[in-house]
């Protein structure tokens, strides 16, 4: 009877397993070798400009053209758009045409950072400082008093484009944003999270040596004389310039057992490196065109010429639809997206704001999101039943570990992803992606596994 108990309990309860207890040494093995290149990408592309250039870089070694409209396409063609350098589409002609749709892989590759205003720098007391503007959501005290590095693009009025990497080589400089020492924080520390650092506080140390034989702002002068000496620019040319504070930490593995991996931008950049790599390990022709998409601007609402909002990706669907004579909107009812975005993992440490049953943990794999939003599931497109089911059933018959993830308690918060716009779009779509722990803190925390098999289940979807 109790046998008979036991594998009725079996049968009939979900109880998923922690992914280490259901892959072999073979998995184990190809998680790490997959990790190893996902965090060199993750050490190299701090912004989105460097995570295109570094996805056309490895794109060209895997077969990979710059598209351009009305050329001529064949089943197995790899081709790639960029949008003003900033966002990134690519696709493998499939044998069927797109009538039968694509299979999409959407992420985004920005992240919350510290853009620099546009008349940034000033001098206070013979200290420089950048004043900042904070892009996405953070929390702001968690930027003070760690290092920093300048990371961005100026373009001058003649139209010469100077990119800027200060601080992600050993011998830079890097800089800061520095906070009240305790003995004098008393009043500083009576104040919320939320109050203690303000927006305007968030300035940048830059410089302390005043330039010689000069009376007023010595220490601009002399920080201005150094950027012109190195990259031949003025204090106008901020103006045009987008320059950005991002946190100088180097990516590195987590815990005794090496399970984890911490650094900067894991969100959204763990998923779109599951997408590259799934792509590129296309090997055969796709029954269908899988498509791959590296968006901006998700952390502010998708908007933009360079966000999921812009007509940029309808206007590359459409280009390859006209190929082949096909109407962009019979292409997009046909078609199939995963809105490849993290996922709040459950902390231990922090249970009060977790519904445990319905959370995504470390270790269980791919999270599936049905929907995402914020209380009663506003701006979410909560997938159909039909489309999970679908998922559901690719994902078990490839052997990815997954796992169904919700966002914290109905009442405390939540978030959104670019799923919606997909779905507007008239695109069956559902969110999937890997779980973070300190989620838009400058230092955050995945499970290799759920990095592999992330990229597992994009794999099995687009060879659909």
């Amino acid at each position: 009877m109790e046998k008979a108990e036991s594998n009725l309990r079996k049968e009939l309860f979900y109880r998923p397993k922690n992914g280490y207890d259901r892959i072999g040494t073979e998995e184990r093995l190809a998680l790490e070798e997959y990790c190893k290149g996902y965090m060199d990408f993750l050490d190299c592309a701090r912004m989105e400009r460097e995570a295109v250039r570094y996805a056309i870089r490895e794109a060209e070694k895997c077969g990979f053209r710059a598209y351009t409209p009305g050329q001529e396409l064949k089943p197995g063609d790899r081709v790639y758009a960029s949008n003003r350098g900033k966002a990134l589409t690519l696709a493998v002609i499939g044998k069927k045409d797109l009538s039968h749709g694509a299979m999409i892989a959407g992420a985004h590759i920005d992240s919350p950072r510290l853009d620099l205003k546009q008349i940034p720098m000033y001098e206070q007391d013979e200290l420089c400082y950048f004043r900042t503007h904070y892009y996405g959501g953070i929390k702001k005290y968690q930027w003070v008093a760690i290092p920093l590095e300048l990371h961005g693009t100026v373009a001058l009025k003649t139209g010469e484009k100077i990119d800027i990497c200060i601080g992600r080589d050993r011998d830079d400089p890097r800089f800061t944003i520095t906070d009240l020492l305790p003995h004098l924080a008393a009043d500083q520390m009576k104040k919320t999270l939320a109050e203690g650092i303000t927006g305007e506080g968030l300035n940048i140390l830059i410089g302390s040596v005043p330039y010689a034989d000069e009376e007023n702002d010595r220490v601009r002068l002399a920080v201005l004389s150094l950027l012109q000496d190195a990259y031949g620019i003025t204090e106008e040319d901020f103006l045009s310039a987008e320059l950005s504070g991002v946190p100088a930490f180097d990516v590195s593995e987590i815990g005794f057992d090496r399970s984890m991996i911490g650094g900067y931008g894991h969100d959204d950049r763990v998923c779109a490196w599951a997408e590259l790599k799934a792509l590129f390990d296309l090997e055969e022709t796709p029954d269908r065109t899988c498509v791959c998409i590296l968006s901006d601007k998700e952390e502010t609402g998708s908007d933009g010429v360079t966000g999921m909002q812009s007509a940029a990706f309808d206007t590359f669907m459409e280009d390859l639809c006209e190929t082949q004579g096909v109407a962009l909107r019979r292409c997009y009812e046909k078609s199939f997206c995963i809105s490849a975005d993290v996922t709040a993992g459950f902390d231990p440490l922090y249970p009060e704001v977790a519904e445990k049953r319905s959370e995504s943990k470390l270790n269980y794999g791919l999270a599936v999101c049905k929907f995402t939003g914020a209380r009663g599931k506003s701006s979410t497109s909560d997938a159909s039943a039909e489309t999970v089911a679908f998922l559901r059933g690719l994902l078990d018959r490839n052997n990815v570990v997954w796992q169904l993830a919700e966002m914290g308690k109905v009442d405390q918060g939540g978030g959104g992803t670019i799923a919606k716009f997909m779905a507007n779009r008239n695109i069956e779509t559902v969110d999937a992606g890997v779980p973070v722990l300190s989620m838009h803190a400058p230092y955050e925390i995945v499970s290799k596994l759920d990095c592999y098999m992330t990229y597992k289940g994009i794999l099995a979807a687009y060879r659909a």
